[in-house]
């Protein structure tokens, strides 16, 4: 009898394990994350004008030298500096040099009247801006100041050296770099294709804004708000995203809807449904169609996250379908402050290396900054905690930190990272996470 009771034991235990398996910390999870993710293959060709937020397939190499040739910096006079040796020189003014045009050289013991961007005659050692000249009116010009050699001249290639790499592989582009990659002459940029992303939410409470009047909801029933911010973040992360909607929660249903999605996208992000309740389908429906590989992170918000992959060597493919015989997958939590904050954990890392990005897969930055709060409550998981600085520099938390409340993501312009069983007093040192560097 001893020895049954023991094995009817230590058969629960082995289930309650399979079912409850170890969590797993951040940054293993993080880690293990992006060792299954590869750069996706192919690339767009896009105008200058269009390439922001896009990500640059091959390093850019200047054809040329910028500047092109030595340049003003000012409005001025250029001229010699041994023609200047003593203070209140007057110079004859020999010529009028404007931006794209190019002067005679300069002669000795006179100074050409010139402009911001104009090339710098040959002979002139330095420019002396306008305001430290007189202009006599008679065709002549008092320097009243000594200038050193070289003074505000732009040298040729100071800049950009003809042959040097001047946006590499794997660059987020930005309105700087595109005004630099239009600098080096370049009207059209190779840059990695977009990541095709399926997005779908499940659960038979959500309803769409639109569809139902806030007074004729029926009894526990919610607007499903975590379908707008994910398609927001997908899109300021560069994806092309296909939104498909909610999926009712009945098993046949998830299934559908995860293969049709893996058919033509390089990943599937769902909301909801990857707890362990008897009408969370997602985690089934994934290990029925392929591999589960990470559940469940010891962090909060956000403790019932999904990655696996959706096996698509056995389904029929378009001609516009991802290369790899899989398609990643990505399960959110489905109370939207948990989604949010594991999209910007997780999913946004994984995303820039899924589209070839150099930064973005780093671990997130944090500042140090002092607590305006009590925090006496530990919790045995890394807690990430909605704050905002106060104008006094510290740092104040939402009062409600239920991960249900989106409000505390709209007030907050970042997040406490606290590590498992830390109590927080006030004055003590916090690390501070800025909403900005996770969403830029």
């Amino acid at each position: 009898m001893a020895i049954a009771l023991n094995t009817t034991r230590k058969n629960t235990d082995m289930t309650t394990a399979a079912k409850f398996p170890p969590l797993r910390s951040l940054d293993e999870a993080l880690a293990q994350l992006l060792a299954q993710v590869l750069p996706l293959q192919g690339t767009d060709t896009v105008s200058t004008f269009d390439a922001d937020r896009r990500v640059l397939a091959q390093d850019l190499v200047s054809a040329l030298s910028v500047p092109g040739f030595d340049n003003s910096a000012m409005d001025g006079y250029a001229l010699r500096v041994a023609d200047c040796a003593a203070g209140g020189a007057v110079l004859p003014v020999s010529q009028r040099i404007a931006a794209g045009h190019f002067g005679a050289a300069l002669a000795a013991g006179s100074c050409a009247r010139i402009f911001t961007g104009a090339p710098v005659p040959q002979g002139a050692d330095a420019v002396v801006m306008q305001e430290d000249c007189t202009d006599l009116g008679d065709g002549t010009v008092r320097v009243n100041v000594l200038p050193p050699a070289g003074q505000w001249i732009r040298r040729a290639g100071e800049d950009i050296q003809r042959g040097a790499v001047v946006l590499p592989q794997g660059e987020l582009l930005s309105p700087a770099s595109l005004g630099l990659a239009a600098s080096v002459g370049m009207k059209a940029l190779q840059v990695v294709r977009r990541a095709k992303v399926a997005l779908f939410s499940t659960g038979d409470e959500l309803v769409m804004p639109g569809e139902v009047a806030s007074e004729a909801l029926p009894p526990g029933a919610i607007y499903n708000s975590n379908r707008f911010f994910l398609r927001a973040l997908l899109q300021r992360a560069g994806c092309e995203v296909t939104d498909m909607g909610i999926v009712p929660d009945k098993r046949e249903a998830t299934l559908a809807a995860l293969a049709q999605a893996a058919q033509n996208h390089d990943l599937i992000l769902t909301s909801g449904g990857v707890s362990v309740g008897e009408e969370d389908h997602i985690k089934p429906a994934v290990q029925q169609l392929g591999s589960l590989e990470l559940w469940s992170i010891s962090m909060k918000p956000g403790k019932p996250f999904a990655y696996g992959r959706i096996d698509t060597s056995a389904m029929a493919q378009t001609a516009s379908a991802p290369a790899l015989p899989y398609c990643h997958f990505v399960g959110l939590p489905g109370n939207p402050v948990s989604s949010f904050v594991t999209f910007l954990l997780l999913v946004r890392p994984m995303l820039a290396k899924l589209q070839g990005q150099r930064s973005g897969q780093d671990a997130m930055q944090s500042i140090a900054a002092p607590a305006n709060f009590d925090w006496p409550r530990a919790d045995k998981r890394r807690e990430f905690l909605r704050a905002r600085r106060n104008a006094q520099g510290s740092i104040d938390v939402y009062p409600n930190q239920s991960s249900g409340v989106l409000t505390s993501a709209v007030w907050a312009d970042g997040l406490v990272d606290n590590p498992a069983g830390h109590t927080i007093a006030k004055g003590d040192m916090v690390r501070f996470v800025p909403l900005a560097s996770l969403l830029a």
